[in-house]
């Protein structure tokens, strides 16, 4: 059974340039639009805390995500597993629902990892002794702890490794200014950036004449 909603509102991140210090780093910039959704998809809702990195830099803090291979239950059970598995206090689960998007965009295009997916978020349950996603953080830990090396637990793990990591919201709450080589490098982009460091003496630094 999926979920059915006609309105959300859809988050999507922009990369703008932006300065700090010496040097430019992305930033993600959140957009809400307000647009249908499909019949037939499921979709996951949330807000982003008061304070937080990504919600000063959103218009609205309200983000929605569009599923069309998992239900909403299973989605959510996926995202506390994600969270369980690689657990930041402070991570926005707007950046723990992109593990989801990876995941629902793979079981749309793979029946038989769907298939695994609904059945992995049935064990889940039965493991936590009822609804994975609502249980505490000590049964959703004991319960991942028993589904180690199971096919949900490896799906979910090796997907959190890029989806969860590797996107600018992440960047931006980790504080990550992103790969500088398609830039030029970083001896323009905060190389020498390190106000809280002292400068090095003179002779801290070879000369070229030594290098050669």
């Amino acid at each position: 059974m999926r979920a059915e909603i006609s309105f959300a509102v859809r988050v999507r991140a922009a990369l703008p340039w932006r300065s700090h210090g010496h040097a430019a780093f992305r930033c993600p910039r959140i957009v809400a639009d307000a647009r249908p959704l499909l019949s037939g998809t499921a979709t996951l809702f949330g807000t982003l805390a008061i304070g937080s990195t990504l919600a000063a830099l959103a218009p609205s803090r309200a983000w929605a995500l569009e599923m069309h291979a998992l239900s909403a239950p299973e989605g959510s059970a996926l995202l506390a597993l994600a969270q369980t598995l690689y657990p930041h206090k402070t991570l926005p689960t707007a950046v723990y629902a992109l593990v989801v998007k990876e995941l629902d965009k793979v079981g749309s295009g793979d029946p038989k990892k769907a298939e695994t997916m609904h059945d992995g978020v049935k064990t889940l349950d039965k493991t936590a002794g009822g609804s994975f996603a609502a249980a505490t953080p000590d049964a959703r830990l004991a319960a991942t702890r028993k589904l180690e090396g199971s096919p949900i637990f490896t799906m979910v793990r090796s997907t959190c490794i890029t989806a969860l990591y590797d996107n600018a919201m992440a960047y931006a709450h980790f504080g990550y200014q992103g790969a500088s080589w398609p830039k030029g490098g970083y001896k323009h982009r905060g190389f020498n950036d390190l106000a809280w460091l002292p400068n090095p003496p003179e002779d801290a630094s070879p000369t070229l004449g030594v290098l050669l």
